[in-house]
């Protein structure tokens, strides 16, 4: 047997280093794949269902949040600085994106058809995106539909989760070593450019954060008279002029989407309307103050650009868990890595919160993403040790299904589709329908 694998040692690279071959005859296609997949360990007889139940327990999460969240404030999204259990749905979905991706590019055939794969779901994740968050549904207690193209909100959560997966997807098709691993140490040279990514990544974040100059900018704002029908614009000045300022009028993050999407593109509910500088019912939503700073009616997006850079790099973490499944069978070794990274994420996180980079979601900063991380990280290897090592998968039944359906509960209870669509049936008037008869919508 050893003989012919050096029969056919030249065509053996075609995952790794001969991509262009994968054009060529199917027959020595075939015997390629055969031959480097013999090279591989074999796939797991079971689905990791920890990993099923962990998203289930995020998109239960998601629900939560969304709906109690305006009642319990202390669940809700932080207005600005600081951390609640609503912040940390964001960067689960987005760790568990990148362990996922572990196991997607586990054998890797072809890298051109894996690329071309990947820009597909890319795509698909942008353009869903904008249908449900673009602006098109407006909202349960309107049954109309459709968004000004000038006014379409470019980014949100499908679009960023979009990002991050296409980035680390390439990572793993492109940037993956040839070692075999039989330690850590091998397997972080193996993926020793996945760091590089993630650290040039990093260091072009807080580059722009701290070292960009925010001028002065101005936003319009339009107010209804009821009685007169009449519609009239103010123009509102946000005076600036610093550098690496984080509050949420004057920060980097929302200069630079101002300036590459434009501000009539970006969310117009910001969570730092709920401060105490911009609301008098603080932590909720309310009237403005008498001396309420200017930038209080301003868009802001919670997933722009720039905050999706480090969005990006939860992610590549992600993918670095993932990795640690593929090398590692034994449930001890893996629970060992998983723990003691996630405790120095943890506590590197507290430490740059303690010296002032405070943990913002808003801006996802780095502190933000080392914390929400290392919670990733215990959560993970608690969902794991229950579910996959003690075998107590009947208790996690239901949240291990709304995993594997994640997107689809996402698209019709958390995007409220399925809301719209019994709204659309109703009596004689709009507001005779189900859901205003048990509360939900007013």
């Amino acid at each position: 047997m050893r003989t012919k694998l050096t029969m056919y040692e030249p065509i053996k690279g075609i995952d790794v280093d001969d991509d262009y071959q994968c054009r060529e005859k199917k027959d020595i296609e075939s015997a390629a794949l055969q031959i480097s997949r013999s090279s591989l360990p074999l796939p797991d007889k079971e689905r990791l269902v920890s990993l099923d139940v962990f998203r289930g327990l995020t998109v239960a999460l998601m629900i939560l949040v969304d709906d109690v969240g305006g009642i319990l404030p202390a669940i809700n999204h932080s207005p600005w600085d600081g951390i609640t259990l609503a912040d940390f749905v964001m960067p689960f979905f987005l760790f568990i994106v990148g362990v996922s991706l572990a196991f997607a590019y586990k054998n890797l055939s072809c890298r051109f058809a894996a690329t071309k794969k990947a820009f597909i779901r890319f795509l698909k994740l942008l353009l869903l995106g904008l249908f449900l968050q673009g602006g098109f549904i407006h909202g349960l207690n309107n049954l109309t539909y459709g968004i000004d193209v000038e006014k379409i909100r470019f980014m949100g959560i499908l679009q960023r989760i979009a990002i991050a997966y296409l980035v680390a997807a390439l990572c793993e098709i492109w940037l993956k070593g040839h070692h075999n691993v039989s330690s850590e140490l091998s397997m972080i040279k193996k993926y020793r450019f996945h760091w590089v990514v993630a650290f040039v990544i990093t260091t072009i974040y807080l580059s722009l954060l701290y070292g960009l100059y925010v001028p002065d900018w101005e936003y319009q704002i339009s107010t209804e008279d009821q009685a007169s029908t009449l519609t009239t614009f103010l123009n509102l000045k946000v005076k600036c002029g610093v550098r690496g300022h984080t509050g949420p009028g004057c920060n980097a993050v929302g200069m630079i989407d101002r300036m590459f999407l434009g501000i009539k593109h970006l969310y117009r509910k910001p969570a730092y309307a709920r401060t105490k500088q911009c609301s008098i019912n603080f932590p909720n939503n309310g009237p403005l103050p008498p001396d309420a700073p200017s930038w209080c009616q301003a868009p802001f997006d919670p997933e722009g650009l720039l905050s999706s850079l480090m969005a990006t790099v939860t992610c590549l973490v992600g993918l670095h868990y993932g990795h640690i499944i593929i090398h590692f069978k034994d449930h001890k070794k893996r629970l060992n890595q998983w723990i003691s990274r996630s405790f120095c994420l943890l506590m590197l996180g507290l430490a740059l919160d303690l010296f002032g980079m405070h943990l913002n979601k808003p801006l996802y900063t780095l502190s933000y993403m080392c914390v929400t991380v290392g919670a990733s990280g215990f959560l993970l290897s608690a969902i794991y040790l229950m579910v996959d090592v003690y075998g107590y998968k009947r208790a996690s039944l239901v949240l291990e299904w709304m995993g594997i359906h994640a997107l689809l509960i996402y698209v019709l209870i958390a995007c409220n589709l399925v809301f719209l669509i019994i709204h659309g049936f109703y009596w004689k008037k709009p507001i005779n329908n189900l859901l205003h008869l048990i509360g939900i919508g007013k």
